[in-house]
């Protein structure tokens, strides 16, 4: 590994957990109506109160802190062209035992973290089956996130994360890798398919961001779309894709244009913090149980993060906002970039309540896609909720009669 390289321990001061403690002591709540309780207008009193009461008297940090730190968690420092000396990165990076092992970057999301990948790092590693691949997986901290550092100047946008990740595998010593991303990490992982194209040999997605097909460079998909004909699972996707643009993408919008100012009430609000990322973490998972061990533990995660969770809805902004015309960004903001055609070949799983998703057509606009599958259950955070389904795919699309690999 690289000499920048250093094992690390997360360990949030004393100080720090109970300043946590006298601002829920502290907190106000919405006055009570008879609909406080419904989901339709977002996190319930009631809900929040219980969790916030139990995160002040009853969870126990230190004892999630310490199921964490059994994890081979890392820290480092990348230089990012343009925008950072040393910039500290935090990551996990569980190696597996068998030989032949393939290099694996598993990039997060919002308002997920590295936590995402707990449960799949035991069934990424290692398998009782000779024939299964197994992983070396890298599970970094984005900047801005967890226990990275937060960036200093505007503009550092989806490239710039690529970057980040890129060298991070360099340092590794993986110059030839595979990548696996949802929500943000669909974006990055994209990226770096397209900056990166010699070392990324594959990328495994399970979320799909594209915009609707085009009649000048996509007319019979246009056509398709006029007719109407999708299967069953797309045209409920189409359907749950419409609820969340109509319903539940409010939060987008918002730290998409003005991200500090819902960053003052995050930074200083652990309440707001609990009830921002609850609503998400109900609505957009499928009917996962929850804990309140659970929820408080990925709240936790932006609460003490190193640069603090305000510092996270940024890329919102920078991913609208700017061109970035080193990927060839299209005037549409960064994001244009990733919607491009690159020679990865792609994977991709579907899970019926995400938040985007569009017809397995409009999917093979990005890329040769090599593995599709579409599940019958499943949410955003396919990782946490169905860690065995995303690992199976991610077996079968590396395993044998899947892509093959030049590593």
């Amino acid at each position: 590994m690289g000499s920048n390289i250093k094992p690390y321990q997360i360990a949030v001061p004393d100080a720090t957990l109970e300043k946590l403690k006298a601002k829920l002591s502290l907190a106000t709540f919405p006055g009570e109506t008879d609909f406080s309780n419904n989901w339709n207008y977002g996190a319930p009193l009631d809900d929040v109160k219980r969790l916030a009461k139990y995160w002040q008297e009853g969870f126990d940090w230190r004892k999630t802190e310490a199921e964490l730190n059994k994890l081979p968690h890392f820290k480092t420092t990348i230089d990012v062209e343009g925008h950072e000396d040393a910039l500290g990165i935090h990551f996990i990076h569980q190696k597996s035992d068998k030989p032949n092992s393939i290099p694996l970057l598993f990039c997060h999301g919002w308002p997920g973290s590295f936590i995402e990948v707990v449960k799949i790092l035991p069934l990424l590693t290692s398998s009782s089956k000779d024939d299964d691949p197994t992983f070396h997986v890298v599970a970094p901290s984005l900047p801005n996130y967890g226990f990275s550092d937060r960036t200093s100047k505007p503009g550092f946008e989806l490239a710039q994360y690529a970057e980040v990740c890129h060298k991070l595998m360099l340092q590794l010593g993986y110059e030839k890798y595979v990548t696996q991303g949802g929500d943000l990490g669909f974006l990055v992982t994209r990226m770096m398919g397209l900056l990166y194209p010699k070392h990324v040999l594959a990328s495994h997605v399970n979320m799909v961001i594209t915009p609707p097909p085009s009649p000048l460079t996509s007319p019979l998909l246009v056509l398709q779309h006029l007719l109407g004909r999708y299967t069953a699972a797309e045209k409920a996707g189409l359907e749950r894709t419409k609820w969340y643009r109509d319903e539940g993408s409010g939060y987008s919008k918002i730290q998409s244009t003005k991200p500090h100012t819902p960053g003052f009430a995050l930074a200083d609000s652990p309440v707001a913090l609990l009830a921002w990322v609850y609503e998400k973490l109900h609505d957009w998972s499928d009917d996962y149980p929850w804990s309140d061990d659970e929820v408080l533990a990925w709240v936790s995660v932006y609460a003490f993060s190193k640069a603090g969770p305000e510092s996270s809805l940024r890329v919102y902004y920078e991913l609208t906002h700017a061109r970035d015309a080193a990927a060839g960004g299209s005037g549409s903001g960064p994001m244009s970039a990733a919607f491009k055609w690159t020679p990865v070949p792609l994977g991709r799983s579907q899970f019926p309540k995400d938040l985007l998703i569009v017809p397995s057509s409009w999917g093979r606009t990005l890329g040769p896609v090599v593995f599709e599958k579409w599940h019958e259950e499943g949410g955003h955070f396919a990782a946490y909720e169905t860690p065995e389904l995303l690992v199976g795919d991610l077996r079968e699309m590396f395993g044998k009669g899947g892509v093959v690999l030049k590593l």
